[in-house]
């Protein structure tokens, strides 16, 4: 049997207190620290969720480098150094990305929905606190666990990636110094003309400047102790017929400049570790995805009383919708593409990092990623922001409006 206070009574009872007494605040919707140091303790004794939190965000990373430590120390030669920069940007983009938008998903269904399913919402309301406050309590208690879980994660990956990196630049096969302009690439590939002939793409056309040049020199020089005309080049002569005559020392060393021109852009997108912007704006992001994905499960937990479906729910988006949608051209609904928070979160990653299979940035940022569908950095923020807020607001509303 439930039993409905006598408003009178309390009022009665509220104009009886002393009056040095401090005021009840239960009926406010912003919530107390205690209310957050609470829910926080609440969270932290699930201990099977903690420890599934820890192992994909801090295991899954430290593992993989670990192993990679203990290869490298044992076999230097059969393999490479542990971190580096590629290293870096396969994990950020490809595992803290995702299991990071996954795990923190996970926590939120399960904040939004636990105290349904273990029979405790009942509790809570009749405390006399504000429902609106109780909701609000859950988002600091659960970001004050999956960011410093992330953020640890993070930070091992990039200790490791910057001082286990190699300590020669491998470009298509050569040793290159790091870090060259565009004159000193050239200058560098005119001093070892034979490698860069021998190993670096060459991408000839018919607009290309100096093409027949290049093409006789490539046929003119020996790659990997073979003939002339080994180079990856080779024009294929009519049987009978004579080769080109030999170029200069000067032809060999310009084709060389030339080649190395055209690799530039490659060349430039390449380095032995991470550069210290590129780590803090990767972390400021990566911390930015784990927020979206906390609040978006929260609300949607909330909405639907349960965790399982949210979290199904919320690995289908990142998943499988969001890189469809994210890569797809629909006729006619390019706009509602647009609206998925995990294409505008794409657009806003540091140049450089390989999000959904490209470059960060979108087309008009950063490296460029030409494969994302156009959006414009003021859309992607207005696009998680009503994320953000949408899903706040329907979490909060089905929690007020709820049956205790």
């Amino acid at each position: 049997m439930t039993t409905v206070p006598n408003t009178a009574t309390v009022a009665e009872a509220e104009a009886a207190a002393p009056s040095g007494s401090p005021p009840d605040h239960r009926g406010s919707p912003i919530p107390t620290l205690g209310m957050i140091a609470s829910r926080f303790n609440e969270l932290r004794k699930r201990r099977g969720l903690m420890i599934t939190l820890a192992l994909v965000t801090v295991g899954i990373p430290t593992v993989f480098l670990v192993i990679r430590l203990l290869l490298h120390a044992f076999a230097p030669k059969t393999y490479g150094p542990a971190g580096g920069y590629s290293i870096y940007t396969a994990l950020v983009s490809g595992v803290l990305y995702v299991f990071g938008f996954i795990v923190a998903a996970t926590l939120g269904a399960t904040t939004g929905s636990v105290d349904l399913t273990e029979g405790m919402f009942r509790h809570l309301v009749v405390t006399g606190r504000s429902r609106l406050a109780l909701y609000l309590a859950r988002i600091p208690a659960g970001l004050a666990i999956i960011v410093p879980l992330v953020a640890i994660g993070f930070t091992i990956v990039c200790a490791v990636c910057v001082f286990a990196a190699p300590t020669q630049f491998n470009f298509n096969g050569v040793n290159v110094p790091v870090n060259l302009s565009r004159p000193g690439l050239e200058s560098w590939a005119a001093d070892h003309a034979d490698e860069v002939i021998c190993n670096f793409g060459i991408r000839i056309g018919p607009s290309t400047p100096n093409a027949s040049t290049i093409t006789a020199v490539v046929n003119s020089v020996p790659c990997g102790n073979g003939p002339p005309g080994a180079g990856p080049a080779n024009v294929n002569q009519p049987p009978g017929s004579q080769g080109p005559p030999q170029p200069s020392q000067a032809q060999i060393r310009n084709a060389a400049s030339l080649i190395a021109r055209m690799n530039y852009s490659d060349y430039a997108r390449q380095f032995l570790y991470p550069s210290n912007s590129l780590m803090i704006k990767s972390g400021l992001w990566l911390e930015l995805e784990v927020v979206i994905g906390f609040v978006v499960g929260l609300g949607l937990g909330s909405l639907i009383g349960q965790r399982t479906v949210a979290v199904i729910m919320m690995i289908v988006l990142e998943v499988v919708l969001t890189p469809i949608l994210s890569r797809a051209r629909i006729p006619h609904l390019s706009n509602l593409q647009r609206v998925v928070v995990g294409l505008a979160t794409a657009h806003l990653a540091p140049g450089g990092l390989p999000v959904l299979g490209g470059g960060g940035g979108g087309p008009a940022g950063g490296t460029g990623n030409p494969g994302l569908l156009p959006e414009s950095t003021t859309v992607a923020v207005c696009v998680i922001v009503a994320w953000l807020v949408g899903w706040s607001v329907l979490g909060a509303w089905r929690m007020m409006t709820r049956d205790a």
